[in-house]
C-alpha cells in the first residue's frame, strides 16, 4: 500500500533534529491480545497507527503527510477485514486509538504525545502496556511508548490510578448486567472473568511497575509471574489467577474457534454446552467431561478470582483511601480519612519555600485526593511565581484543594497542565468577570487557538462550578454561550476557508442547534446537534455551503495536539442520515408539514440559531414550529405519539441510561413539557431552558403551582447529578456509580449546586422518591 501511495503521491518527508528532510517513519501499534501476544481462534487485532512528523509528499502531487498516512491507514484496514469470496483476514478494531471513535484513523508521534499527557483517561494509559510495534518502522512506536512509560508506571504507590481503572471495571459489571438478555454467561466480562484478571494484574504493574521493571510486560501470564517473582502476590494468589486464566483462556478459545465467531458467551442450551465441556482439556481430572462439572469449574473460578480482586487491590491501598460504607438509610458521615499532615518530603520541605502553604496543608485533611495534591506539588516546586500565589493566598489554596478533592477529571488536567492555576486565580480574584466569549472567539483566526480557547474556558467554567458553587442552571447557560462562540468562530473560519477557492457567496448560512445545545443546557462532554439550513433564494448554491458545514465540523471534531472541541451529531436533519447535510428552508417545511415523524418536529421546539444569519434563522424557527403545532398540536395527536414515543425510549434505553431514559428519569420531565407546550398553542420561545420553560408554561395556567415548583426541583437535582457525573469521569455516565466512595463524592458535588429541599436526604433515597414523584406527574398529564 506504501509503494502504491508513493507512485501517486512521492515519498512522505519530515525535518530531523537539524532540519534535513528525509522519509517519514510509519508505525503500527498492536494492542490487547495481539499486542500481548495472546491472539487466540477469531480474536479481532487492536491497531494504533502512528506517524513519525508532520510534513508532505515530495512527489508531482504533494499531499500533507496527515493525508498521506490517513490513505495508508485506511487501506490497510479495509484489506485486512473487507469480507470477500475467500473470507477476511482480521476483524480491525481501531476503537483503542486516542479520542476512540470520534478520533483521527492515524496521529503524529507530537499528536500522540500530547494526548497522553493532556486528555488520555487512567485505562487508556494502562492498556498501553500491551502496546507493541507489530509492523512498519520501529522509530516512532518506539518513541511513543519511551514516552508513555513514565505515565503507566509509578514510581512512588499512587492509588488513584488504581482506583480509576476499578470504577472502570465496575462500569462494565452494571452495563453488562444491563443489556444482559436470553444468552449465557460471558466469560470475558462477567465478575471474576478475564477482564477481571487482567484488569488486576495490569493494576499492579501501574503500582509497582516504576520501582520493578521486572513486572512490566504485555503477555499476561508472564507478568502473573513476574508479580509472583517480585513477592508481589502469594503463592495461593498466583496459583488461582494463572489457574483461573488458563481455564477462561481454554474456554473462550473453544468457544470461538465453533463458528469462527467473536463470542465470550456460554451457550444456552444444555447440549451445546456438554459438547463444549467434551472440547475443554481434562487436565487429569477423572470422570467424563459434563456441562454440569464444567459450569462448577466455571463458577469455582469465577468466585475465586472475585475474592482475589477485593483482596488484592484491598491490600494496595493507602491508609487514607479507608472508607467506611455508605448506608442507604442514612447520610454518610464525613470522615476524617487523613488525620495527619500529608506524610510527604515534599509538603515539609514548602516550609523553606513556602512556610504560610505548608501551614494550612500540615492542617488539612483530604479524603480522596492526597496522592493528586502531591504531584501538584511537584509540578509547580520549581515555579516560584505559581507558588507565591498558594503561599500568599489562602483562599486561592482552598479551591485548588477543592478541585483536587472533588474531581479526579480536573485535578488531572490540573496536574498535567500546571498553567490552569492562572484559571483559578481567576475564579478567586475575578468570579464575577464577564468573559467576553463572543467578542474573544471573533478575534481568532486559526482552529489551534479556537481548541485552546475552549478548552481553557470549559475547564474554567468547570473548576467554577466546584470552587463557587454555581447554580447548576447557571453553569450550564455558561458552557452553552462558550459553545454559541465557538461555534461561531468555528463558521467564520469555515466560510473563510471555502470562499477563498470558491468566491464570495450572496447570503449566509443558518447553523441551527437543538438538544441540549438548543435549549441552553450544553454541558461537559455534551454533544452538539446541529443541522444547517440555507435561504430559499440560495438554494444553488448548497453545494459550497456543504463545503462549509463540513469544514466547520472538521474544525470543532478534528484531533489534534490540543485535542477535539466536541463531538457534532447532525442526524436531526430531514430524513437523517440519509438527508442532505445543507438543506433549504422550503425542504424543511416541506418534510415537517408532510412527510417528518411527531419526535422530529417535536425535537425542534428545543432549537436556537447559533451561528450564521441568526435573525433569519430564528425568524425560519419560528415559522416551522408554527408548522409543527398545526400538524400535532391543533389535533391533539402529539399527546399519544409522544407517550408512545417515551415509553419505547424507556424500553430500549432505560436499562443502560436510568437517569435519563428510565423509570421517572429526565425524559418524563421533557416530554411532559413538550407536551404542554404544544397543548398551549405552541407559542414559539427563542431561547429557554428548562426552568424558564416551566414557569411560562405555569403562568399560561397548564401547570398548577405545585407541580411546577416540584418540577423545577426534579429538573434541578437531575442536570446536578448529571453534572456532577461528568465532573468526577469526565464524560457522561447513565446510573449512580456502585462504589461507595463514588457515591458520597456526587452527593457531596450535588449539594454544591441545588438548594436545599433538593438535597435534604440520601442521595439514592432521594433520586428514588424524585423517580416516584415524576413518574405519577408524566402519567397524570398523559392519562
Amino acid at each position: 500500500i506504501r509503494s502504491d501511495l508513493i507512485r501517486r503521491f512521492g515519498t512522505p518527508l519530515c525535518p530531523d533534529a537539524d532540519g534535513v528532510l528525509h522519509e517519514c517513519g510509519f508505525t503500527v501499534l498492536a494492542l490487547g491480545k495481539l499486542g500481548g501476544k495472546e491472539l487466540n481462534y477469531s480474536s479481532d487485532i487492536d491497531l494504533m497507527f502512528l506517524y513519525e512528523d508532520n510534513g508532505e509528499t515530495g512527489g508531482h502531487a504533494p499531499i500533507t503527510n496527515k493525508e498521506f498516512f490517513k490513505k495508508l491507514s485506511n487501506t490497510c484496514t479495509d484489506l485486512l477485514s473487507t469480507y470477500t469470496a475467500g473470507g477476511l483476514c482480521y476483524r480491525v478494531d481501531l476503537r483503542l486509538r486516542p479520542d476512540g471513535r470520534l478520533g483521527e484513523v492515524c496521529h503524529s508521534l507530537e499528536a500522540a504525545r500530547h494526548y497522553y499527557v493532556d486528555r488520555a483517561r487512567d485505562w487508556e494509559l494502562q492498556m498501553l502496556i500491551k502496546a507493541r510495534v507489530a509492523a512498519g518502522d520501529r522509530g516512532p512506536g518506539r518513541a511513543l511508548l519511551e514516552f508513555v512509560d513514565p505515565l503507566i508506571y509509578a514510581t512512588t504507590l499512587d492509588f488513584s490510578a488504581v482506583e480509576s481503572v476499578s470504577a472502570t471495571r465496575e462500569r462494565i459489571h452494571e452495563k453488562l448486567a444491563a443489556r444482559r438478555t436470553g444468552s449465557g454467561l460471558d466469560v470475558k466480562l462477567a465478575p471474576g472473568g478475564i477482564r477481571d484478571i487482567e484488569f488486576l494484574v495490569q493494576c499492579l504493574q501501574r503500582l509497582h511497575g516504576g520501582r520493578e521493571p521486572w513486572v512490566r510486560h504485555g503477555g499476561t501470564l508472564l507478568a502473573l509471574s513476574r508479580l509472583y517473582d517480585k513477592e508481589l502476590l502469594s503463592d495461593a494468589e498466583y496459583s488461582g489467577l494463572s489457574s483461573a486464566y488458563i481455564f477462561l483462556r481454554n474456554l473462550e478459545h473453544r468457544l470461538q474457534a465453533l463458528d469462527d465467531l467473536q463470542t465470550h458467551s456460554l451457550p444456552s442450551s444444555e447440549e451445546d454446552l456438554e459438547l463444549l465441556a467434551r472440547r475443554m482439556p481434562r487436565d487429569g481430572m477423572s470422570g467424563a467431561p459434563t456441562a454440569e462439572r464444567l459450569r462448577r469449574q466455571l463458577n469455582t473460578h469465577l468466585e475465586e478470582v472475585q475474592a482475589l480482586y477485593e483482596r488484592v487491590i484491598h491490600a494496595q491501598k493507602p491508609s487514607y483511601y479507608m472508607t467506611s460504607p455508605v448506608s442507604v438509610d442514612e447520610p454518610a458521615p464525613v470522615i476524617p480519612l487523613l488525620p495527619e499532615p500529608l506524610p510527604s518530603n515534599l509538603v515539609r520541605f514548602l516550609d523553606e519555600k513556602a512556610p504560610r502553604l505548608a501551614a494550612q496543608l500540615n492542617q488539612t485533611t483530604l479524603r480522596r485526593g492526597a496522592a493528586s495534591l502531591e504531584h501538584f506539588l511537584e509540578r509547580i516546586d520549581n515555579q516560584p511565581a505559581r507558588l507565591a500565589w498558594l503561599n500568599e493566598d489562602p483562599i486561592l489554596t482552598t479551591y485548588v484543594l477543592e478541585l483536587i478533592e472533588h474531581s479526579p477529571h480536573l485535578s488531572e488536567q490540573l496536574i498535567r497542565k500546571p498553567e490552569m492555576l492562572e484559571e483559578v486565580y481567576a475564579i478567586r480574584h475575578r468570579p464575577n468577570a464577564d468573559r467576553g466569549y463572543q467578542e474573544t472567539a471573533a478575534l481568532l483566526d486559526d482552529p489551534a487557538e479556537l481548541r485552546r480557547f475552549y478548552r481553557r474556558e470549559s475547564w474554567r467554567l468547570q473548576a467554577a462550578s466546584i470552587c463557587l458553587r454555581t447554580p447548576i442552571f447557571q453553569t450550564l447557560e455558561r458552557m452553552s454561550a462558550l459553545a454559541d462562540a465557538t461555534i461561531a468562530a468555528a463558521y467564520r473560519m469555515a466560510v473563510a476557508s471555502v470562499t477563498k477557492d470558491a468566491g464570495p457567496q450572496n447570503g449566509g448560512m443558518m447553523v441551527i442547534a437543538l438538544g441540549r445545545l438548543g435549549m441552553r443546557e450544553f454541558d461537559l462532554a455534551s454533544d452538539a446537534d446541529l443541522v444547517f439550513v440555507v435561504r430559499d433564494e440560495d438554494a444553488g448554491a448548497e453545494e459550497v455551503w456543504t463545503r462549509v458545514a463540513e469544514k466547520l465540523i472538521q474544525i470543532l471534531t478534528a484531533y489534534t495536539g490540543e485535542g477535539v472541541l466536541f463531538a457534532v451529531d447532525t442526524r436531526l436533519r430531514p430524513n437523517g442520515r440519509e438527508g442532505a447535510l445543507v438543506q433549504s428552508e422550503s425542504t424543511f417545511k416541506e418534510y415537517f408539514a408532510h412527510r417528518a415523524e411527531a419526535w422530529e418536529g417535536i425535537t425542534y421546539m428545543k432549537s436556537r440559531a447559533v451561528a450564521g444569519d441568526i435573525e433569519r434563522g430564528t425568524a425560519f424557527l419560528g415559522e416551522l414550529q408554527k408548522v409543527d403545532w398545526r400538524r400535532y398540536g391543533q389535533s391533539g395527536r402529539s399527546k399519544h405519539q409522544l407517550h408512545d414515543m417515551r415509553v419505547r425510549l424507556e424500553k430500549e434505553q432505560g436499562a443502560i441510561n436510568p437517569l435519563k431514559a428510565g423509570f421517572g428519569g429526565y425524559y418524563d420531565i421533557d416530554f411532559a413539557l413538550m407536551y404542554l407546550r404544544l397543548k398551549g398553542a405552541g407559542i414559539f420561545f427563542k431561547v429557554l431552558n428548562t426552568p424558564e420553560r416551566i414557569e411560562v408554561i405555569e403562568q399560561m395556567g397548564h401547570l398548577e403551582p405545585g407541580d411546577a415548583e416540584f418540577l423545577r426541583d426534579a429538573a434541578t437535582f437531575y442536570r446536578a447529578l448529571d453534572h456532577g457525573l461528568r465532573i468526577i469521569s469526565g464524560h457522561a455516565e447513565g446510573s449512580l456509580p456502585s462504589s461507595p466512595g463514588q457515591l458520597q463524592l456526587l452527593a457531596e458535588l450535588v449539594a454544591r449546586w441545588t438548594p436545599g429541599q433538593v438535597h435534604d436526604r440520601n442521595l439514592a433515597l432521594k433520586l428514588s422518591q424524585i423517580q416516584r414523584r415524576t413518574r405519577a406527574l408524566f402519567e397524570r398529564l398523559f392519562q
